[in-house]
């Protein structure tokens, strides 16, 4: 008895996974075969984080203002400043991440005002060394080459609007033009009442 309820549980499981495979068998295959085929990720994935660089000149947007580095919660950012001897600008004279503490919160990111930093949706990072999680500038530079980014227009300063013209003042060219003085005789017929002799 035990060993036909066995016998016909393994067939009825057996019917039961066939029914779901033809069920299935006509239609699109939605897993991947990987790491044959990788599925494209979002643009707001938090994957590994990038440096970018400026498509015209190959130069790092990164001014080294350590806003990202104070922005990050869990320090995971390091930077040393330098100061470019020509131009006299900063740059990052040294820019590590650190991944094994990195909480890819997206702070850094928010923070960059030089759309310097992002996280990109590549999640391939795993190492057997934990060493080499430990990101510097030059390698997160080039794991941002292939990044697309629109980069920002800088604001244009407006025109400062001419000042309206009042109707009642006179033009830059019109001279003002004195008050015509009263007549006595005019002055007399305004106030009548002045003139007449006292009862």
């Amino acid at each position: 008895m035990r060993v036909a309820r066995q016998v016909w549980s393994g067939v009825y499981n057996l019917i039961l996974g066939l029914v779901t495979v033809f069920k299935h068998l006509g239609h699109k295959a939605i897993t991947l075969q990987y790491p044959d085929e990788r599925m494209p990720m979002f643009e707001r994935s938090r994957g590994v984080v990038v440096l970018l660089s400026d498509p015209d000149t190959g130069k790092l947007n990164c001014t080294a203002c350590l806003l990202c580095a104070r922005a990050c919660p869990v320090s995971a950012i390091s930077i040393v400043q330098g100061t470019d001897p020509e131009t006299g600008k900063r740059y990052p004279e040294k820019f590590e991440i650190d991944n094994t503490i990195c909480a890819f919160c997206g702070l850094c990111e928010e923070a960059c005002n030089f759309d310097a930093i992002k996280l990109t949706g590549k999640y391939e990072f795993s190492v057997y060394d934990q060493k080499l999680l430990r990101y510097d500038r030059d390698f997160l530079q080039e794991l941002g080459r292939d990044v697309p980014y629109e980069k920002r227009k800088k604001p244009t300063p407006k025109a400062k609007a001419a000042p309206k013209a009042d109707p009642t003042s006179p033009g830059p060219e019109e001279p003002a033009s004195p008050k015509p003085e009263a007549k006595p005789e005019e002055s007399a017929k305004e106030s009548p009442g002045e003139n007449k002799p006292e009862a």
